[in-house]
């Protein structure tokens, strides 16, 4: 992974200084509430409903095990013992108080992490795909790439107060695992004819309150090229995207408002004046960083074969969160943040601990963050799987439900978050032990399920395969429905696509038999491997619809109970 050189590291030591003095002026009441905000939001601190929340980045989703133990102690420190990861590949901490804020940026500057760009209008943390450099269908790693473009957008003057947030994604395989169409920018990695690597390059796709598929400006782009063509988008967005209307600020709507042919010819206007100019990536800087990424010391002549032994539950767990290696003998493994009864996302200090743990022991001392809010050891030898599942077991990490139904994507909701209308946490747990039959979970197949408490859509509910959105009505708490959302990724067949709202609310105690009721319509009307997003596709959601509020086919309830 990338190592800070000196540079990278006094840049975060002088941040970190400085926050520190802002901090207390502010203590001091020498800077008021209004002066102290922006200078706090650039360095990922919110005020929630409780308490400060800290946004920590992981850039690209990666981290060490030394990072990891830094996590671990700051949320037994500073925190209640626990951390929520996110769709953004970052981790928040929701109960910091707000006189310690500076000594934890003291402390993560010394493990090379920081909280900066974490928040504010500037470039966010640049996401990417959890297999990078080790995915069989890679085309191109994306993570020299993702690192040059860290390194570009921090601090970079020309768009530190761009009219609203901005997120760019990357991916480097075939299956688009960063949900590219779903960013201000996506890189799409593609092979022209002569089978040189570059990237299919959108735009203006976002979720949030008008969720938007990505335009795509450019079907190939040579690999090099890609700081001039985002600094061409960047240039548009930041001269013509409004500044008047919070609602109306994100590139999605300037996209939508000069028409997608008026935008690229504008963007293609600064690109012609940009390519080939300094922004042009050498290929030695190239090596130069994509030196810091080279595969670690991998043994050859392993056993590129899993041993069961005839033990089910143990396969079970292959089956679901194990994925193949590019190295022979090597297998990457998801580690379930999803067991019944806790929230979505979240590890204890003990459990972040144990994963540092287990990356040195069984890898090479990386772990890897997903935007399904679970964890990855990305280099696990075939033959020592076993060992690892048993230690597993034991830390609450080894559920084997990855891409199934209880592997819920949510955000923390209304229980932290000041911005929601609803809660999502306890939804997310109802349905959790609603469907905690494993049984059931594997005969029903790949099912994703998002859950957000606002419009936001930092639970990624549109989405979802079904998704959940929490909504205010008079002062309550309820629930929207959709139905087919996808993001682009295997899970959905390679669809991209907002999900349809099935009809009016519901309340939070209702939603696991809507859940229940909506499952029963799939089990009834799917052919022989047909996933769920498969017979939304194909009967639209009317029949779903039906059976939800009413007019039920006598059929449901005998499919219902087959199938469980």
């Amino acid at each position: 992974m990338y190592r800070y050189e000196p540079i990278d590291q006094q840049l975060v030591r002088s941040r970190a200084l400085q926050y520190r003095d802002q901090l207390n002026r502010f203590l001091a009441g020498k800077l008021g509430e209004e002066e102290f905000r922006p200078l706090r939001l650039q360095n990922g601190l919110y005020i929630q409903r409780h308490a400060p929340m800290l946004r920590i980045a992981i850039p690209y989703g990666l981290l060490s095990a030394t990072q990891m133990r830094l996590l671990a102690h700051v949320a037994r420190r500073w925190d209640r013992g626990y951390g929520h990861f996110t769709t953004r590949q970052n981790v928040q901490f929701n109960w910091i108080r707000l006189e310690d804020s500076a000594d934890i940026l003291d402390a993560l500057a010394g493990v090379e992490m920081h909280a900066i760009q974490t928040s504010g209008n500037c470039v966010r943390n640049i996401t990417s795909d959890e297999f990078a450099g080790i995915a069989p269908d890679e085309i191109i790693d994306p993570r020299p790439l993702a690192e040059i473009l860290r390194q570009w957008s921090t601090f970079h003057p020309e768009f530190a107060y761009l009219p609203r947030k901005f997120k760019i994604a990357i991916s480097g395989s075939r299956e688009d695992r960063a949900a590219t169409a779903f960013h201000d920018i996506g890189l799409y990695a593609v092979r022209a004819v002569d089978g040189s690597p570059g990237f299919r390059v959108l735009a203006g796709g976002g979720m949030g309150r008008t969720p938007m598929v990505g335009t795509v400006l450019r079907e190939f782009l040579p690999w090099d090229e890609v700081l001039n063509y985002c600094e061409a988008i960047l240039r548009v967005y930041n001269r013509y995207g409004r500044r008047d209307n919070i609602y109306k600020a994100r590139i999605k709507i300037l996209l939508r408002a000069l028409g997608a042919a008026e935008f690229t010819r504008q963007v293609e206007e600064e690109f012609a004046a940009l390519a080939g100019g300094p922004g042009t990536v050498p290929q030695a800087e190239y090596n130069r960083i994509a030196a810091h990424f080279a595969p670690p010391p991998y043994l050859e002549g392993l056993p590129d074969t899993i041993d069961a032994a005839g033990d089910r539950p143990f396969l079970r767990w292959v089956e679901r969160n194990v994925r193949a290696h590019r190295a022979p003998g090597y297998r990457a493994v998801v580690l379930s943040l999803k067991k019944t009864g806790t929230a979505p996302g979240d590890a204890s200090a003990g459990q972040m601990e144990r994963v540092a743990d287990w990356s040195e022991r069984f890898g090479f001392g990386e772990i890897r963050v997903t935007h399904e809010q679970n964890l990855v050891l990305p280099d696990v030898r075939a033959d020592r799987l076993h060992a690892l599942w048993q230690e597993l077991r034991t830390a609450g990490l080894a559920t084997p439900n990855i891409g199934l139904l209880t592997d819920i994507i949510s955000c923390p909701g209304g229980d932290f978050c000041s911005l929601a209308n609803a809660k999502s946490i306890p939804i997310a747990q109802a349905i959790q032990r609603r469907f905690d039959d494993l049984d059931y979970l594997h005969d029903l197949g790949e099912v994703n399920l998002n859950i957000s408490g606002c419009m936001n859509s930092c639970g990624h509910h549109h989405v979802g395969h079904i998704g959940i959105l929490g909504v205010d009505k008079d002062g309550a708490e309820f629930y929207q429905v959709s139905l087919g959302g996808a993001d682009g990724s295997a899970a959905g067949r390679g669809r991209v696509g907002v999900g349809r709202i099935i009809g009016p609310s519901f309340a939070a105690e209702e939603i696991p038999q809507v859940i229940e009721r909506l499952l029963g319509v799939y089990l009834r009307e799917r052919d022989e491997g047909e996933r769920f997003v498969d017979v939304v596709a194909r009967l639209g959601i009317e029949p779903f619809k039906r059976d939800v509020y009413g007019e039920r086919p006598a059929r449901q309830d005998t499919a219902l109970a087959e199938a469980t």
